[in-house]
């Protein structure tokens, strides 16, 4: 009885094997025009009001219809932030004359340290048409929140007023019409993100 029951266990999952390579073959062998696509809106990105150049108030308003990559971090940062917002300006580069079509914007996470005029002068650094924002604490972590965005301050013993912040490090890329598009995860070559910016400009 005992070998009967493992017998047909196995039979069992030998046949769901069978019927899912089958089914994989037959979904490789199907025209793209008539599979079932499922899609749905991440709940990423948002308003917020923050500060700019010249500590103007700047809103997700003033992007709309235009593309925005989007990162957080901060201007004290040693080296993932730099080298983020360096792909970045290499990813737009590489785009060509398409990049008109798309704002490259740096929101920090440190709104202690991180001054309008400071943020400006970081981003510039990397690209003349960076958007440095900051603002208030409250701020900050409302559009931190709205782009899942996780921070935390954090100090060595005996740093004394030194201290760095941990970050989420991905990049946004939202729409025109502000919704969420796609992300970049850290580490994503100029290359691979010029390719995915190509594909929606």
């Amino acid at each position: 009885m005992k070998r009967r029951l493992v017998l047909v266990i196995v039979g069992s999952f030998l046949l769901g094997s069978l019927i899912g390579v089958g089914a994989l073959m037959l979904d490789r062998n199907t025209p793209s025009k008539n599979r079932v696509i499922t899609s749905g809106q991440a709940l990423i990105g948002g308003p917020f009001e923050l500060v700019g150049k010249d500590g103007k108030t700047v809103t997700d308003k003033d992007f709309l219809g235009r593309h925005m990559l989007v990162f957080f971090g901060f201007t004290h940062c040693p080296d993932i932030c730099p080298a983020e917002l360096q792909i970045m300006s290499a990813a737009l580069d590489n785009v060509g004359s398409k990049a008109d079509q798309v704002v490259p914007v740096f929101i920090t996470v440190d709104p202690e340290r991180d001054t309008p005029e400071l943020v400006t002068a970081y981003v510039e650094n990397f690209r003349p048409d960076f958007v440095g924002l900051t603002g208030s604490p409250e701020a900050i972590a409302k559009a931190a929140k709205a782009y899942r965005v996780t921070y935390q301050k954090f100090q060595e013993e005996g740093a004394g007023e030194n201290y760095s912040v941990d970050h989420s490090a991905l990049v946004y890329l939202m729409g025109p019409d502000g919704k969420f598009v796609t992300h970049f995860p850290y580490g994503t070559s100029p290359e691979k993100m010029a390719e995915t910016l190509r594909r929606y400009l």
